[in-house]
């Protein structure tokens, strides 16, 4: 394995095909042990609840429709096995022959969305206390995500049904 440097890169595909192409990747590196060679495949989402009717429903919309976001090692033979997946239009890019790896701000933009980051912890439907400020110590539930401005809407029940903003930094982790 050696010393190997990971970039993050955006695969475009085939509209509709984002979760086949994640569900792929993750079958390639299953059945061939490249677990050391692609560590992450993100199809970001933006969570959301919408009351139709009197009916509540969790919605997750695409963030980028069209686009995986995968954190890998590029080779030759990886940048050939990943553009070869069905589904797969090519890596984005001046060309779409060559994978051009995201800069620090994209990358932090993404990682909001991976398992491994802290925010994965504010979800669509899950209650949350807060931490600070004069609603210190109520608990809300979560009704929006917004990764990008790492902040919430939430509903808290104050003389009737309140729709709040907060920051991530307000909310208890725990």
């Amino acid at each position: 394995m050696g010393d190997m440097s990971y970039n993050w890169y955006v695969l475009h595909t085939y509209s509709g095909y984002e979760n086949k192409v994640k569900n792929s990747l993750e079958k390639l590196i299953e059945s061939n042990s490249l677990h050391e060679y692609i560590l992450e495949i993100v199809v970001p989402i933006h969570e959301t609840i919408e009351n139709n009717s009197g009916k509540i429903k969790k919605i997750s919309k695409k963030v980028y429709p069209g686009y995986v976001f995968v954190k890998m090692t590029m080779s030759d033979e990886m940048w050939y096995r990943v553009r070869n997946i069905r589904g797969v239009t090519g890596f984005v890019g001046p060309t779409g022959k060559e994978a051009v790896p995201l800069d620090q701000e994209e990358v932090r933009f993404i990682e909001s969305y991976t398992d491994g980051n802290r925010y994965s912890l504010y979800k669509v439907g899950n209650s949350v206390k807060i931490k600070s400020g004069i609603l210190k110590g109520q608990s809300v539930i979560i009704r929006e995500v917004n990764y990008n401005e790492k902040k919430i809407k939430a509903s808290i029940d104050v003389i009737g049904s309140n729709i709040i903003e907060i920051d991530f930094c307000k909310l208890d982790k725990s």
